[in-house]
């Protein structure tokens, strides 16, 4: 049986159709470029079923896939656009305040303070005991450096 350009259309548009669905039920899939190509040409093979079947129509899908490219990017991007990140890393919490809640010490990690609302392995130049508030002066990895706040008395 010889499959005609008709046919093969619209096997072309039924998996694209499908892959858009999933795309649709799933996203950040990023099938919507594979999916829109398969539609267009699935649409071509159903108006003009002999160009399917030619040794361009491979041509053909790169013409359609490079603009379906960009046009899937910016649509991504306008529907969710980037944002900063949404876990808080160590460097940026130089400069933050903070509890002490387990007594931070120098030279080693044992101590721990709340730093909204994470509590981090901290190490300070001189001893400072729980409930102290501090200042984020240093980071590195998942540890902190910090100092006590000194309140300046009037």
């Amino acid at each position: 049986m010889d499959i005609t350009g008709t046919q093969l259309g619209l096997a072309l548009l039924i998996v694209g159709v499908l892959m858009l669905l999933a795309e649709v039920s799933a996203p950040g899939s990023f099938i919507l470029v594979p999916a829109t190509v398969l539609i267009v040409l699935g649409g071509i093979g159903l108006v003009a079923p002999g160009i399917l079947l030619q040794w361009y129509s491979p041509i053909i899908a790169l013409i359609i896939a490079v603009p379906m490219t960009f046009v899937s990017i910016k649509l991504y991007q306008k529907l969710a656009p980037p944002a900063p990140p949404e876990t808080t890393v160590a460097t940026s919490l130089v400069g933050m305040k903070g509890i002490v809640v387990t007594e931070t010490r120098p030279d080693t990690l044992r101590g721990k303070v709340r730093i909204e609302h994470d509590t981090w392995s901290a190490t300070s130049a001189k001893p400072i005991p729980p409930g102290i508030q501090i200042i984020v002066i240093a980071s590195e990895g998942v540890h902190v450096t910090v100092e006590e706040i000194k309140e300046i008395k009037s």
